[in-house]
């Protein structure tokens, strides 16, 4: 097949086909985009040197199950295992020791309930303050899922540092 023909018979002028072969893939990946149930997640880390804010950018497949309160928790869960896996960069120091592992999430009534595996109460080999980086996460959750309202962290069962989050929660009027 001969391709200028192609483009005469489809009646597209000449100037506007450059033009129209540029749009069709960003359409195409729109469309694929929303379609593939794929959400940009932010995630906090802190660099090994100085210490700063170092910002990553993922994509996790965002859950599509019935009723919506149990997809919000399916998605908050593979979000929070997603930041005890640390940061990508070298760089950057992870939040929790790498044996840190999620032991359970559940979410009911806009508050998330988070415990951890009893690792998490130690800071990382590199350095780092556990109140510091539960508050780091729950930032992070909270900027990623504008519907939650309050978070607890639990550490092998045990509540963790509730009276500072309840007073941060009670500070941002939650």
């Amino acid at each position: 097949m001969n391709l200028p023909l192609f483009f005469d018979r489809i009646k597209i002028p000449k100037k506007r086909l450059f033009s129209a072969l540029l749009v069709l893939p960003v359409i195409v990946a729109v469309i694929e985009f929303s379609i593939s149930g794929l959400a940009r997640k932010t995630f906090v880390f802190y660099d090994i040197d100085s210490g700063a804010v170092s910002v990553e950018d993922r994509v996790i497949r965002a859950s599509r199950e019935k009723p919506d309160s149990l997809a919000r928790e399916i998605d908050l869960t593979k979000y929070t295992e997603e930041a005890l896996l640390g940061p990508v960069s070298p760089n950057s120091l992870p939040l929790f020791p790498r044996e840190t592992t999620l032991r359970s999430l559940l979410y009911r009534d806009g508050t998330v309930y988070v415990d951890l595996s009893e690792e998490a109460s130690l800071p990382p080999a590199e350095g780092g303050e556990v109140f510091t980086n539960l508050k780091t996460l729950r930032d992070g959750i909270k900027r990623n899922f504008p519907f939650v309202g309050e978070i607890r962290f639990f550490i092998a069962g045990k509540a963790a540092y509730w009276d500072e989050f309840r007073q941060d929660d009670a500070s941002e009027g939650f």
